[in-house]
């Protein structure tokens, strides 16, 4: 089979949803998977989750992309703080897993979030992966507030409410929907308008389906548009609560 490239959504501490997902495309190491980031703060095992990726590196090829929560986890490694912002979204099983886990692995999976994510990815043939989106009309790279490529919601938005109609040509067409050819993106869950399937608006994808909710977590070929799912993520962790402070 030949190598593929594979984009996966956020995963919010769900190793198990992970590693089916995995199973289930029969991802090889020949594969790129590109992971869009979020992979804690939800269900119980973000620690996990973070080794997980750290040995992936070793055996297979991926890009690992920084999202809003990966950055909310790292801002407690280095303050200690506890902002209810992040206990209200999926930090506190994040804060009871890490009761037992050790400073050293501490420090890792800080320099793994700080070092070694990316912002975003762009392939050869200008396709960009990014957690959230951007706000500037010529593109990430000119984004004026870094964190807007792991917060933003407006891309999402703006394609979202578009008229499918409307030709590119036309002066109303948003200019950033005609930077790229096409456009990877997690942060918003699609199960928020109620579909557990990635979803595309113009030339926008996204592959957050609800892991961190309701939903399962979602892996796609990024050339056939082949899509793999975990079960939702839920069920396999009864009795929890990923939203509960």
């Amino acid at each position: 089979m030949a190598a593929r490239t594979l984009v996966i959504g956020d995963i919010h501490g769900g190793l198990r949803a992970l590693e089916q997902v995995l199973a289930r495309a029969a991802v090889t190491p020949d594969d790129l998977v590109i992971f869009l980031g979020d992979y804690v703060d939800g269900w119980s095992q973000s620690p996990e989750v973070l080794d997980f990726l750290l040995d992936w590196r070793s055996s297979h090829r991926g890009i690992f992309l920084r999202g809003n929560h990966d950055m909310l986890l790292l801002e407690w490694f280095r303050t200690g703080i506890e902002k209810p912002q992040w206990l209200r979204h999926g930090g506190v099983p994040t804060l009871k897993s890490y009761q037992s886990v050790a400073q050293s692995d501490r420090d890792r999976h800080a320099a793994f979030i700080d070092n070694d994510l990316q912002d975003f990815y762009q392939d050869d043939r200008q396709r960009l992966f990014v957690h959230a989106g951007f706000t500037h009309i010529r593109g990430f790279q000119n984004e004026y507030f870094k964190p807007m490529l792991y917060w933003d919601r407006s891309l999402w938005e703006t394609a979202l409410a578009l008229d499918p109609g409307l030709s590119t040509q036309d002066v109303r067409y948003p200019s950033r929907l005609k930077l790229y050819p096409e456009i990877f993106i997690g942060h918003t869950p699609t199960v928020h308008i109620g579909s557990t399937r990635p979803l595309q608006a113009a030339c926008v994808w996204n592959l957050d389906t609800g892991a961190g909710f309701t939903g399962p977590l979602s892996l796609m070929d990024v050339d056939s548009k082949q899509v793999w799912q975990s079960d939702p993520v839920y069920t396999l962790y009864p009795g929890e609560d990923p939203r509960v402070v």
